[in-house]
């Protein structure tokens, strides 16, 4: 069986679908049938070949190329959108309602508009259902999403001067958390570290692993190393480098390669014991059980 991956809009999720014997090829306009009715598709890759055994139940299969009536049906969509989510945004002012319109969606036979959301807890939307139905004549679906799923369909430009990633190539969200930023010696600064979402930078974890695995090689900071002439303890790491800086007993900064120092040469730092006052040396320790307590005091005053 011929199978290609499709999507359904930039980094979206990709889907697999029966090609059949269509000659298809990535960046074909396909017309596809879904759980929600039919679709506009672009095929990301080209057709490959499987066995029937590795084949999905329920694999869907690919309808068509897209016609130049279907560019021209999208076309109308993408002006009925535009209109109905002017409209929504309206009534939801109107409405004084606690939530963020964040796009309209047509589907390709206009049998449903689904309204995409973002809202701090639960809205109560059923009279605004009610006002959209009365005014598109169609089905009416609001959706809440979260505020990277936001980012992801509005796009925009990052602090790095670049397209969002969520917007251009990524096509699902991975865990991020603030321990990949002090992995990486980066400024715990939420304007630094966060995107337009207002959560941690996806890119954290691109460089993650790599700067787990470069650290592995070089001695904590905290160890004393002996490399040489140079004994000391290690201040600061250089990943990227592959150096530690060693302060001696002499409050001299020494740097040094970490494929330098050998694994016998890296000892703890001795712990300090201790001190002990003067007039503490010679006076046995203090037995608070012969004291009277408080309220014994009070009694004898």
């Amino acid at each position: 069986m011929n199978v290609v991956k499709i999507q359904f809009y930039t980094a979206g999720k990709l889907y697999d679908f029966n090609a059949g014997n269509l000659d298809l090829h990535p960046g074909d306009k396909v017309i596809v049938e879904t759980e929600r009715g039919r679709s506009v598709a672009t095929v990301v890759t080209a057709t490959r070949q499987y066995p029937e055994t590795e084949i999905p139940e329920g694999l869907k299969t690919v309808m068509r190329k897209v016609l130049p009536e279907d560019l021209e049906a999208s076309t109308r969509n993408a002006s009925r959108e535009k209109e109905a989510f002017d409209f929504c945004l309206a009534k939801i002012k109107e409405r004084g309602m606690e939530m963020k319109l964040v796009r309209v969606e047509y589907l390709f036979d206009g049998s449903k508009a689904i309204f995409y959301f973002t809202a701090d807890g639960r809205v109560d939307f059923r009279e605004l259902v009610k006002d959209l139905a009365h005014a598109f004549r169609t089905r009416i679906e609001m959706r809440q999403i979260g505020v990277r799923d936001e980012a992801k369909m509005v796009g925009g430009i990052g602090i790095c001067g670049r397209e969002l990633c969520c917007s251009s190539f990524l096509r699902e969200f991975e865990p991020v958390s603030v321990k990949m930023a002090k992995e990486q010696n980066l400024a715990l600064n939420p304007t630094k570290i966060s995107g337009q979402c207002g959560r941690l930078l996806c890119c954290l974890g691109y460089e993650y692993e790599t700067y787990c695995t470069l650290r592995k090689c070089l001695p904590k900071c905290g160890k004393r190393v002996q490399c040489g002439d140079v004994d000391g303890e290690v201040i600061k790491l250089n990943v990227l480098d592959g150096s530690v800086t060693v302060k001696t007993d002499d409050d001299q900064e020494v740097i040094i390669k970490g494929d330098d120092i050998k694994p016998e040469h890296i000892t703890d730092r001795p712990k300090k014991s201790p001190k002990e006052s003067p007039a503490a040396i010679g006076k046995p320790p203090r037995d608070r059980r012969s004291e009277p307590r408080d309220k014994d005091k009070k009694e004898k005053r």
